[in-house]
């Protein structure tokens, strides 16, 4: 398209925008079309197109303001005619305005999935087979889709996320080395979460208020660097890291890194959410691809429908009892199947969390219709419509391949208990009882307690229950339960 038909469309957007802006924007527009039709108008669109979104913000008299802006743009036209297409600057003027942010916390930012989707096309036509929904999302992510090496297990990929999370202890370094680079202003659109440094001791209120108190200067540093350079700030005591990012940042087809291990959590909403250290993080802010060794693929094919007392942890559970801890180790662990639909988006969010425990670079479930509940749950109904716009990017083609696929169903799935001593020792509760008296085990339980690394979720919390029950006979089960805003092995 013709720039200067661009430029005289987003004038007629503007002249549309406000009555009282009429005359300084007929100037305006005017002048500015007279004084850059010999050097060209590619510099001054940019600058009205974001004078468009603010003119228009001010109020929209399509009505009152057509004849007005008729008779501006057949002065424009009358000046421009040799070169000018006059049916793509009212196909222009009238085209929608509205876009949508990535996150309700960043309302200056746009989500599109135009780049993912021209980075896919380009990708599947050298490929020619089909694709994993990990595939998709790493794949349109590339920074350069044409030239990119790509091969399972093997190349190395250079990617270009879309945002970066960052957790205070890590974050420290991270924001020294940023702020060495020289650069005004992070590359990607990033935040800083206050969560790691609360020690659980006294409970909830002491611990945060002991934690302010010991780490106020390092909170006051996060806070100003982050107001300095563009990152978002999340103070102690607003949440924890990756239960933030899946509630605020997370969205289907996502690339996300985090300097904290249970990122993967952003799974559950379909974003592919990695795990890296504070280095990783400083290149993709300051604007440097960021490389990953190129995962292989295991499928967990699920079937049936949970009921009772399991729960979506019994899924990753189980899949630990069947990779081991070592068992995920470079590859992308991809949920499928009809079985997805009998689980919440934050249990998906738990099943994911939990796949650092198989070593799994992360985990993730494609676009569904639990993904679209919570993202109207909270408060972004607009990212769910343009996911369902673009669900051929959000889910695996027919047919793709796996390099491993693992088979659960569902219905037949009863909770389970795994360890002690390692998370891939998977018991079923019913047997429990027995393994525990066999192993040796101590069959008294005196002290339960839940953290917040894994059970992010209140859905998640409201499975435990305390009560006089025992795993066998001659067990007891002590009332004592203690849980705590952030506890973990991070």
């Amino acid at each position: 398209m013709d720039s200067v038909d661009e430029l005289v469309g987003m004038l007629v957007v503007i002249l549309f925008g406000n009555l009282k802006f009429l005359a300084s924007i007929v100037v305006l527009g005017y002048n500015v079309a007279a004084s850059v039709i010999d050097t060209g108008v590619a510099v001054v669109i940019p600058i009205l197109v974001h004078f468009q979104y603010a003119v228009v913000a001010v109020g929209n008299h399509w009505t009152i303001m057509l004849l007005c802006a008729e008779y501006a743009v057949s002065k424009i036209t009358a000046m421009l005619r040799p070169r000018l297409n006059t049916s793509n600057v009212w196909r222009l003027a009238s085209r929608p305005m509205s876009k949508v942010a990535m996150s309700r916390q960043e309302p200056h930012t746009e989500l599109s999935f135009d780049r993912l989707q021209a980075n896919l096309k380009i990708v599947k036509q050298r490929l020619n087979r089909p694709l994993t929904y990990s595939e998709k999302v790493l794949y349109s992510h590339l920074d350069d889709p044409k030239g990119q090496e790509i091969e399972r297990g093997t190349s190395y990929l250079k990617l270009r996320p879309d945002r970066v999370a960052l957790q205070d202890a890590t974050a420290q370094m991270a924001l020294l080395q940023f702020i060495s680079s020289g650069l005004p202003r992070v590359a990607v659109p990033s935040t800083i979460h206050c969560d790691h440094l609360i020690e659980a001791q006294l409970g909830g209120e002491k611990d945060l208020a002991r934690a302010k108190d010991i780490n106020k200067e390092v909170y006051e540093f996060l806070a100003s660097a982050g107001a300095k350079y563009g990152l978002g700030f999340w103070k102690p005591g607003s949440g924890i890291i990756h239960q933030i990012v899946l509630e605020n940042y997370a969205f289907p087809g996502a690339l996300i890194i985090g300097t904290d291990s249970h990122t993967p959590n952003g799974g559950g909403l379909g974003a592919l959410a990695i795990g890296v250290g504070g280095a990783d993080a400083v290149d993709v802010m300051a604007d440097i691809p960021w490389e990953l060794k190129c995962p292989k693929v295991i499928g967990v094919h699920l079937t049936g429908e949970m009921s009772g007392w399991t729960a979506a942890k019994d899924v990753i559970l189980k899949v630990a009892g069947i990779l081991t801890v070592k068992g995920g180790t470079g590859a992308i662990v991809e949920y499928f199947g009809p079985g997805v639909k009998s689980i919440s988006c934050t249990g998906m969010g738990t099943i994911c969390n939990m796949g650092a425990e198989i070593g799994a670079t992360t985990s993730v479930f494609p676009y569904n219709e639990r993904m679209d509940e919570y993202l109207k749950a909270t408060n972004r109904a607009d990212i769910a419509n343009l996911a369902r716009d673009n669900f051929n990017l959000l889910s695996p083609d027919s047919n793709c391949k796996y390099d491993e696929v693992i088979e659960i169903n569902l219905s037949e799935l009863e909770p389970l208990v795994n360890g002690p001593f390692t998370p891939d020792l998977a018991t079923p509760i019913s047997k429990l009882g027995k393994a525990a008296k066999e192993n040796g085990w101590p069959l008294d339980i005196s002290v339960s307690l839940i953290g917040s690394c894994t059970n992010s979720s209140y859905e998640d919390e409201s499975v435990c229950e305390c009560r006089q029950t025992g795993i066998g006979e001659g067990s007891q089960v002590q009332d004592t339960l203690y849980g705590h805003p952030r506890l973990g092995a991070d």
